[in-house]
């Protein structure tokens, strides 16, 4: 059964990972308040006026962090090393995505927001 809400989502989880999502939500959360959390499909993230703006989720190996395509491309050379794919970043929990790269990728996509 999908949890019905992040806060379910993240009680399910071990400690580790629990603590390495929580750090991404509270980045987003203060970067952009006017965004609501959403659970969907199965996986939480952010909505920005009704429209998905970037999500998270543990995997079997770390977290993931969902941002679409252009922070791929913009920051490829800081995420050398981190696993990527169609707008996925892999990380594990010994090598956490760096705090300043999350807070550069959450600017970007709010730049991206604001320009369609």
């Amino acid at each position: 059964m999908s949890p019905a809400t992040v806060d379910e989502y993240l009680a399910a989880l071990p400690h580790d990972k629990r603590a390495a999502l929580e750090a991404i939500r509270a980045q987003i959360r203060a970067a952009v308040p006017d965004a609501t959390e959403a659970i969907s499909y199965g996986m939480p993230g952010f909505k920005l006026g009704g429209r998905y703006f970037m999500g998270f989720s543990a995997t079997r190996g770390g977290c993931s962090l969902y941002t679409g395509h252009g922070a791929l491309e913009v920051f490829a050379d800081q995420l050398r090393g981190f696993r990527q794919w169609k707008g996925t970043i892999n990380f594990s929990i010994d090598r956490p995505l760096p705090a300043d790269l999350v807070a550069d990728i959450i600017d970007l996509r709010l730049a991206e927001f604001q320009s369609r």
